[in-house]
């Protein structure tokens, strides 16, 4: 199972719909929040995917109807999503880390920072997909019988003429 993670797309739409259709096999996307406008376009614009969307610190305009966290099983294993700011992961990372454990996660997915990061520590996975808005990074997650493999990636805009 593959999933397209996002985060502070921040008005960047065109950013997110190429990097979904870059990821085809991505039949689950998690945007970690500050870009839900863009998010909701896009949940609208592929109906083939599952989306879920995390309301980041500059979402003020989403109000109350998208979560500040959320829990998720997939492919077996326990996600804990969130934006981040609520733990204030600018200040590092210890309060996000003991908020997975608590609620038991395999992975953490966090954004707020804009800074990509993947790491393992102790049981845990952790993943920043970076800023597709402002650093044009993302990511995705594999979950396989195996295992979990988290990844990186950046998004290339297409030239004039349509090529890479």
């Amino acid at each position: 199972m593959r999933i397209l993670v996002i985060s502070d797309t921040h008005g960047n739409e065109t950013a997110l719909f190429r990097v979904v259709e870059a990821q085809p096999t991505a039949r689950v996307v998690i945007h970690l929040g500050d870009g839900v406008e863009e998010a909701e376009a896009a949940a609208a614009a592929f109906p083939d995917r599952e989306f879920h969307l995390i309301r980041g610190n500059n979402d003020w305009h989403a109000g109350r109807s998208y979560p500040l966290s959320e829990e998720l099983l997939l492919g077996g294993r326990r996600l804990f999503c969130t934006h981040g700011h609520h733990y204030r992961v600018k200040m590092g990372l210890y309060d996000a880390v003991c908020a997975a454990r608590e609620r038991q996660a395999d992975l953490l997915l966090f954004g707020h920072t804009h800074q990509p990061l993947t790491d393992y520590e102790d049981g845990l996975y952790l993943m920043n997909p970076g800023s597709l808005g402002y650093g044009g990074t993302y990511g995705y997650v594999d979950i396989t019988p195996a295992g979990i493999v988290t990844n990186l990636a950046l998004d290339l805009p297409r030239r004039p003429g349509g090529d890479r």
